[in-house]
């Protein structure tokens, strides 16, 4: 008998305490307070202990109170609480998928937040280990949100890591490396995927990356030499042959294919003679 009224006796007083803050709260002019209202939601530990086992339930209210809050344009400075609010679900239903991806969305798109929208993310996989969706997602934004392909690759590898994950990690992690000019690794992880491949369509699709690779190299050596042979005889070579006449490369490498690299003696620059989506 004793522990039900204690039970309703800290319940009335954790309601008294809530009242006396919410007074306190609605003396405070809103136009102030950098986002409003969210002043009145506690910490997720806190309403965990709370909500009497209905955490799940609390979770999903917060949810539906967060995508309604965070898209209402009148409240100034709503999106300083972006972290909290989503740390709160999480801490509540730690388990419940959507709000990380939305609430990631939500700081990187509206925000403009992508520390916020990467944290999130980041808890997600720290509370579920096995879902490769949350390094997914942050190496999507990454690579297509913000163009910074070092995060990108290094979320993609941690999809890799995962068991389960889908293949297609492999070549988003091989495509955020070239885009660094991280030519070994583009090159390493596309021959994996070519020599991997089940289909006939990844395969050509990994062949046409090769090319790529190989074609951006090269043209970066040729144009080097180009640079070389311009230090010596004060003038660019007419022909790509030419560096191989001046003792500075053995033979002039062909493309993928076996096809002639195309020079501008105008320019010194070099490219390959046809794109590696079109052969």
């Amino acid at each position: 008998m004793k522990k039900p009224i204690a039970l309703i006796l800290a319940l009335l007083l954790s309601c008294a305490a809530f009242a006396g803050l919410k007074l306190r709260a609605d003396r405070t002019v809103r136009a102030k307070v950098p986002g409003g209202s969210i002043i009145y939601v506690p910490s997720g530990k806190f309403l965990k202990y709370t909500t009497l086992g209905y955490s799940n339930l609390a979770a999903d209210l917060i949810y539906l109170w967060a995508i309604q809050y965070f898209s209402n344009t009148s409240v100034p400075g709503r999106f300083r609480y972006v972290d909290h609010v989503f740390a709160v679900i999480a801490e509540l239903d730690p388990h419940f998928v959507d709000p990380y991806e939305v609430g990631a969305l939500i700081a990187m798109s509206d925000a403009q937040d992508p520390d916020t929208a990467f944290a999130i993310l980041d808890r997600g996989l720290a509370k579920n280990p096995g879902q490769w969706l949350f390094p997914f997602e942050a190496g999507h934004l990454a690579q297509l949100t913000i163009k910074d392909y070092k995060v990108a690759q290094a979320y993609f590898q941690k999809v890799m890591d995962i068991p389960g994950s889908p293949e297609i990690a492999k070549r988003l992690y091989a495509n955020a490396a070239f885009k660094q000019n991280d030519f070994k690794t583009a090159w390493e992880t596309w021959s994996e995927v070519y020599r991997t491949a089940k289909e006939d369509r990844i395969k050509k699709f990994a062949e046409n990356h090769l090319y790529q690779v190989k074609a951006a190299v090269d043209a970066k050596a040729l144009e080097d030499l180009a640079a070389k042979f311009w230090e010596i005889k004060g003038r660019l070579p007419g022909e790509l042959v030419e560096l191989v006449r001046a003792g500075l490369a053995r033979a002039i490498p062909k493309d993928f294919d076996g096809g002639d690299y195309l020079y501008d003696p105008k320019t010194g620059k070099v490219k390959a003679p046809q794109s590696p989506w079109k052969r």
